[in-house]
């Protein structure tokens, strides 16, 4: 029997294996896929023609899927589980909830349904788990059952059976009482924690009390069995070592498992064990050591396992040197003699291992067991953990704990953020390049709680440099092979036969300085060096790229030489022990400087080249660099002691997109804030950690919570108010409730306001009242809206979007202090809810500012521009980033964009001042300068304004007088007439005078917030003064947020509210590095809000690589992380996006989903789509040309007839008149993409009846976006691939408002256990496209109407229809005269998939390719 050694990849069952005549498809056709609703379990079924099937294959991975693929768990195993099932069935449903969880599918979710029969399968899997006649296989694969157990301790049922498994009762097992009493002096609480575990036993029946002693042996009893197991060197046991190694890290790597385990785990001295161990010490274990450095780290991470408070580096020195001290008290009390240097020397002098070692040299072997007593350790071991207490591990035992240790800071410190060939290719970065799930990893996982802050941010840091390293090789593996490197008749010379954009081969680099260290440095401040790069033979497009290079952007220096074709390929690349297997010697990398053409010149300062008509052609381009100094203090001592100077065999210089290529920023941010001990605000700290109680950050729990707030225009009118708050009492000053207008203030909000419910009408029939739920009671009062001005500019931008109830709820959370997570589903508003808190905190809290953090460029324009429309003065508006020129606005939000604004601003209002000058006859250039209009303010108009308001506040003054008092009539002459109505009262005449006041008063204070920028001089001044002091909403990316930081945080840059928008699409630590873009005030940052949006039912964060996907879990997001840690959310459940019968296909992932009254009434909601039967259909379409899905390149799929049968379907709605800015084409792969923009091409792209369709692109680029028509197009035919997540499904269902047409393989699809609910719908109706003839668009046919359709057979008489359709319309334009139509322009501003703005995360989908048009397909011109 052996483990499954092949990847993956190669595993994957395909259709045939689900449909055809296999031994399993038989087996599952004739015993649980036959449509009966009771299906028995046979124990022969399951031990002949199941279990001994798989145990004689050595449980091989593929079979194990294709069980899986046949829903063996959810129709058969589970379905027949009792008490009396064979331990052969419980092992069945252990491997196949692995195999679920290996795949990242749902796996609890099967069992949720009856929490106490998975009690009894997960008690026998646990007795299992230590029977040693089992083989060592199973028990891997049981190991790897309770490895997902414990990671998934969020499920309630899961975290019930598991708890009890290390609670304190574990500390029965300790060496010795005295032991225990150690721990029970440091926390007081622990020994009343042990005495309540000790009467819950005591009180138990006989069966309690073997359950419970089973419980607190079980961890002890899988320690010894694996200590003994340490000593076996078979390949089958060290993975099993391996994957306990894994569970103990787990168990270590999170506050509630390692609060009892860290102290059993020392006790058995586990670590100075397994260091001792033949595994450990064994060459080809290379994955073992590097697991025991982990679980290292987290058994000796410097936190309170009690408290769970992080000991600062002082704490941590402290303990250390109590442990020294401890050590010097017992050799001078027993060992005198032998151990006196030891302990008087300093506690430097005896913490390193070399010299420790030396001093305890001289003990013989029993003096070491005795001071190893003396100290505390255990010295004895059971037989079954055939553990020989020698000389070796008592010094061991003795030097690692004494020893000082690395810290975690120490770590991340010691890490290299810039790339070399030796980083690119460690080991442990390859085993993470070909993870299929049959082993571990050794490298962390983002869990569902951490140790602290700083843990957080060490695993964060680990696992985002791994990302970025792999995509880095990749790139340079693809440059290199792009290059085609060749060997010449010269020694050590290179041809380089091919082409790549990205590289270009260079001479060595020229060295021109290197600066000395730093004070306090070692290492050179800086390496400048010069780079020659021809560019005579790139097109100009490819020289452009080449010149756009910016300061600080990385460049990689590569000594290349030539490679062996014949090397194996693995996913698409190769596979390779070292750099050199692939033809890098070398990597250096550098950070630009500037770019220089030939004269040395700046090429942004350079004229455009043309003279007298002629563009003269560039030959040379020179880049100044700055290379990496640690890499280059270390060759400069190879050098010395006579090596090769790496940097004369430098030959390639290499570029990465740019948005790809911010890692070493975003990696600095991290690395200083896991450095800095950054804090999270106090309010939020446990909740973020995930201890506690995870409701106490929401604004109900938190001590600063408003009770009174206004919320302006939230509510359109009075019965709006009290069609959204139906659980409250609604009380206000007067009878006439109605009458009551907005804006309207809030009185009670607070949970804690509840009064009895009114005496009930309805009575039961023993003539009691029916009991009610007390009521909260809020009192409502409302305000006049200050007049502004007398101009039309001057009226307040009002809220139009009549809020839901549970969107109110929303509002009201994310304006009071505190955490607010909102879920938003499709087409529920999110957008809109955002946009009103950040309204309603923007006047409820003038000295509070807001950072508006979202994913993607896209999100965040949409949110900035629904800003703009509210009544938000622009003035203290901000849009960081190089996404700001995509803003459909009229002016410019970027920072020098608000610079120019200002000073242009500051023309006009000169220009009023010099008007109220002229009004008020004041001498002078009063409108000279901000300074001499805050003059002219102060002298002349606001004692003209006192003036008027004596005399208009007195009680015998006329409604005449005052209009005749009024000062400013000549300045506002150009207001609309008559400025004082005739008709008007006298409070209406005053109320016009205030307007005209502020509207006066407003101009000063603009002038007066425009004075700095008159004195700075510097355009980088005035820009971060306007970030710093003026903007008072500021937005960016997450991914700018990382980059910039540093720079931003250094400014003084304060805010006291976060608000994401995507929140559910970004990454753990880029959703908590917005968190901290500003500076601790008294050790903690001053943040009052913290509101998340997002939807983790959708789309997750893209991460390419498979190991740091699901192994590591990168792609979590905070926003996910909240959900399944029970964060209270407030879910919108009303869509106003899609037809209702659109909304089905995904209503079941959002079971409160309704629709809003627009999809019901409106009346493109209610007529059917022209030319089709239905507004949405699922297209079964065969293969074409014999052909289904095909694989140019690995990962790179494509489906020449789905994209053939989209392309003809967006040709005949064209022909019909829908436009072509209300269709989208969407697929699932980047492949598919390539290939039907070809076929566009081809066919539509210069045909004016046709043209372009507003998008196509992938699913994942298309979130957060809408359509009227989607035509989807899922490639796939042989397997359901990566769709098989159902978060990318939900995505691509929800993108329709209207018409919504996928083009499929129905046999593949519907074999897909997870995704039946979402096509059950679809399936109901014909697999044929049905249309209906003789409509053209719009059609006035109601979408229930009965017609008749016209059924296409596939997309060859598709396309002859469409051809049919194209001749007639042209016969007809030709016979009519009319001109052929204007081909429709296409936004660009809704192009998501084009580059963003260099600094966004790659984004394509699980496989991110490079784009390739056609990949050699034929494009077939089917009409």
């Amino acid at each position: 029997m052996s483990t499954n050694t092949f990847t993956a990849a190669d595993s994957r069952p395909e259709l045939e294996d689900l449909l055809g005549e296999n031994e399993w498809t038989q087996l599952a056709r004739k015993h649980w896929n036959k449509h009966t609703k009771t299906r028995k379990v046979k124990p022969d079924v399951i031990k002949k023609e199941i279990w001994d099937v798989l145990e004689n294959e050595g449980f091989q991975f593929r079979s194990l899927l294709i069980l899986e693929s046949l829903h063996l768990l959810e129709n058969y195993l589970w379905p027949g589980y009792n008490e009396n099932s064979t331990n052969h069935h419980v092992l069945l449903i252990a491997l196949i909830a692995t195999v679920k969880n290996r795949e990242n599918l749902p796996v609890w979710d099967t069992f949720s349904d009856d929490a106490e029969r998975f009690s009894s399968v997960f008690r026998r899997v646990l007795s299992m788990s230590l029977d040693s006649h089992l083989s060592v296989v199973i028990r891997t694969h049981i190991l790897s059952f309770l490895i997902g157990a414990f990671q998934s301790l969020d499920n309630g049922f899961i975290r019930k059976e598991c708890a009890p498994l290390v609670s304190i009762s574990i500390w029965q097992n300790l060496s010795s009482e005295a032991a225990r009493e150690r721990k029970f002096e440091q926390h007081a609480q622990l020994k009343k924690v042990w005495r309540t575990a000790a009467k819950r036993y005591d009180s138990g029946d006989e069966a309690s009390q073997a359950k419970l002693r089973f419980d607190r042996a079980w961890l002890y009893s899988m320690l010894l069995d694996f200590i003994g197991r340490l000593q076996e060197s078979s390949s089958e046991n060290t993975v099993y070592c391996e994957r306990f190694l894994e569970f103990l890290t787990d168990l270590e790597s999170q506050l509630p498992t390692r609060r009892y385990v860290t102290t059993l785990v020392k006790d058995l001295n586990l670590l100075a064990l397994i260091r001792l161990s033949p595994t450990f010490n064994g060459e080809e274990n290379g994955l073992f050591c590097d697991l025991f450095v982990l679980l290292r780290q987290f058994v000796n991470f410097p936190v309170d396992d009690n408290t769970g408070i992080q000991y600062t580096q002082v704490q941590s020195y402290e303990e250390h040197c109590a442990r020294l001290a401890r050590l010097q008290r017992a050799s001078l009390k027993n060992f005198k003699e032998k151990l006196t240097i030891l302990a008087l020397s300093n506690y430097a002098a005896i913490e390193k291992r070399t010299e420790l070692e030396a001093h305890l040299g001289s003990l013989s072997d029993k003096e070491l067991a005795d001071l190893s007593g003396l100290l505390g350790f255990r010295t004895k071991y059971p037989p079954s953990a055939k553990v020989e207490v020698g000389r070796d591990l008592l010094m061991e035992i003795l030097l690692s704990s004494h020893e000082r240790r690395r810290t975690f800071r120490e770590s991340v410190r010691d890490l290299s953020i810039l790339p070399t060939e030796a980083a690119l290719y460690e080991p442990t970065l390859l085993r993470n390049e070909h993870y299929d799930g049959s082993k571990s990893l050794a490298i962390p996982k983002l869990n569902l709680q951490y140790l602290s802050v700083g843990d957080f941010l060490w695993r964060s840091f680990v696992l985002y440099r791994c990302e970025s390293f792999f995509e880095i090789r990749k790139d340079m593996e693809e440059a290199i092979k792009r290059l085609q490197p060749q060997h010449t008749q010269l020694p050590n010379s290179v041809r380089f036969d091919g082409f790549s954009r990205m590289a270009i081969p260079i001479s060595k680099p020229a060295i021109l300085e290197a600066a000395p260290p730093r004070v306090g440095g070692d290492k050179p401040a800086f390496v400048r060096a010069e780079i020659g790069l021809d560019v005579s033979r790139l097109a100009e497009s490819v020289r452009r790229e080449w010149e756009s290079l910016r300061q600080d952007d990385v460049v990689y220096l590569l000594a290349v030489d030539p490679i062996d074709s014949s090397r194996d390929l693995a996913n698409g690349h190769a596979i390779h022990a070292s750099s050199r297997d692939f033809g890098l010697r070398a990597l250096r990398a550098a950070e630009v400087e500037r770019v220089l053409d030939e004269d040395g010149r700046v090429i942004r300062e350079m004229p455009d080249g043309e003279t007298n008509g002629y563009i003269r052609r560039p030959r040379l381009r020179r880049l100044i660099v700055k290379l990496d100094a640690v890499a280059w203090q270390v060759d400069t001592k190879r050098k010395a002691e006579g090596k090769p100077d790496i940097y004369e065999s430098l030959n390639v210089v290499v570029r990465r997109k740019g948005r790809e290529n911010n890692f070493k920023k975003v990696l600095e941010t991290i690395r200083n804030l896991a450095l800095s001990d950054i804090p999270v605000p106090g309010w939020l700290q446990e909740v973020f950690l995930g201890f506690g109680d995870p409701s106490s950050a929401t604004y109900t729990k938190l001590p600063n919570s408003l009770n009174q707030l206004d919320f302006r225009d939230t509510f359109l009118d009075w019965q709006h108010l009290v069609e959204t708050l139906p659980d409250s009492v609604i009380e206000t000053t007067t009878s006439q409730e109605p009458s009551i207008k907005p804006p309207y203030v809030l009185d009670g909000i607070l949970p804690g306001s509840l009064e009895p419910p009114r005496p009930s009408k309805k009575r039961r029939r023993d003539g009691s009242e029916l009991s009610q739920p007390m009521r909260k009671s809020i009192k409502v009062s409302t305000y006049q809206p200050p007049n502004n001005g007398p101009y039309p500019t001057d009226a307040p931008k009002v809220n139009q979007v009549r809020f839901t109830q549970t969107q109110v709820e929303a509002i009201m959370s994310g304006t009071q202090p505190g955490l607010t997570v909102i879920v938003g589903p499709p087409g529920t508003g999110k957008t809109d809810v955002a946009t009103q808190i950040i309204n309603n905190i923007y006047h409820d809290f003038p000295t509070q500012r807001t950072l508006l953090i979202a994913h993607s460029n896209q999100a965040l324009n949409q949110l900035f521009q629904k800003i703009t429309q509210l009544d938000i003065d622009e003035r203290h508006l901000l849009r960081l980033g190089h996404g700001e020129e995509d803003l459909e606005t009229d002016v410019s939000y970027s920072k020098h964009g608000r610079v120019e604004s200002f000073l242009d601003n500051r023309g006009h209002y000169l220009a009023e001042v010099s008007r109220l000058a002229a009004n008020v006859e004041a001498p002078g250039a009063h409108g000279n300068s901000c300074e001499t209009a805050g003059y002219f303010n102060s002298v002349y108009i606001v004692p003209a304004w006192s003036k008027f308001w004596d005399t208009a506040n007195a009680a015998e003054t006329s409604i005449p007088n005052i209009t005749t008092s009024f000062p400013f009539h000549q300045y506002f002459s150009d207001a609309p007439q008559p400025l004082f109505p005739p008709e008007a009262s006298r409070e209406q005449v005053l109320d016009i005078a205030r307007g005209c006041q502020k509207h006066i008063e407003r101009i000063f204070t603009e002038l007066e917030d425009i004075r700095p920028f008159e004195i700075l001089r510097t355009s980088r001044d005035k820009a971060n003064y306007l970030l710093i002091k003026e903007a008072r909403i500021i937005a960016m990316t997450s991914t700018h947020a990382a980059i910039r930081r540093q720079e931003i945080a250094d400014l003084g840059f304060h805010y006291d509210n976060v608000i994401m928008e995507e929140a559910a699409q970004i990454t753990e630590i880029e959703n908590f590095i917005p968190l901290a873009l500003q500076n601790p005030k008294d050790d903690e940052l001053p943040l009052q809000r913290v509101v998340l949006c997002g939807d983790h039912l959708q789309n997750s964060p893209i991460v390419q690589n498979l190991a740091f996907r699901q192994f590591a879990n990168l792609e979590q997001s905070l926003f996910l992380r909240f959900v399944r840690l029970g964060v209270p959310t407030i879910n919108l459940d009303h869509q106003g996006r899609a037809r209702p019968s659109i909304a089905e296909l995904y209503k079941w992932r959002y079971p409160k989903l309704e629709n809003l009254p627009n999809v019901l009434t409106e009346t493109e909601y209610l007529l059917a789509n022209a030319g089709f039967r239905h507004e949405y259909q699922f297209i079964d379409v065969p293969d074409y040309k014999g052909t289904g899905e095909s694989q140019p390149t690995p990962h790179y799929f494509q489906n020449l007839g789905e994209a053939e049968y989209a392309v003809a379907m967006y040709q005949y709605m064209r022909l019909l008149g829908y436009p072509a800015s209300k269709i989208s084409i969407l697929t699932t792969y980047a492949g598919q993409r390539a290939l039907i923009r070809d076929v566009l091409g081809h066919r539509c792209a210069k045909n004016r009846l046709f043209g372009l369709p507003r998008i196509v692109t992938t699913v994942d680029k298309y979130q957060g976006e809408q359509n009227d028509y989607v035509i989807l197009s899922l490639v796939r035919t042989t397997r359901v691939g990566y769709l098989r997540d159902i978060r990318r499904l939900t995505v691509a269902l929800s993108r329709a408002r209207l018409g919504l047409y996928i083009l499929g393989r129905r046999s593949v699809f519907e074999t897909c256990y997870e995704l039946r609910q979402a096509f059950v719908h679809l399936f109901e109706r014909s697999n044929q496209l049905l249309l209906r003839t003789g409509e053209i668009f719009p059609t006035d046919r109601l979408l229930g109407d009965e017609v008749e359709p016209t059924e296409m057979a596939g997309v060859e008489h598709l396309g002859q229809y469409v051809f049919v359709i194209t001749k007639a319309k042209m016969d007809s334009l030709k016979a009519g005269g009319m001109p052929l139509p204007v081909i429709e322009e296409t936004p660009e501003v809704m192009r998501v998939d084009e580059e963003d703005d260099g600094e966004g995360p790659v984004e394509d989908g699980v496989e991110e390719e490079e784009e390739k048009y056609g990949q050699g397909e034929d494009v077939i011109d089917v009409t």
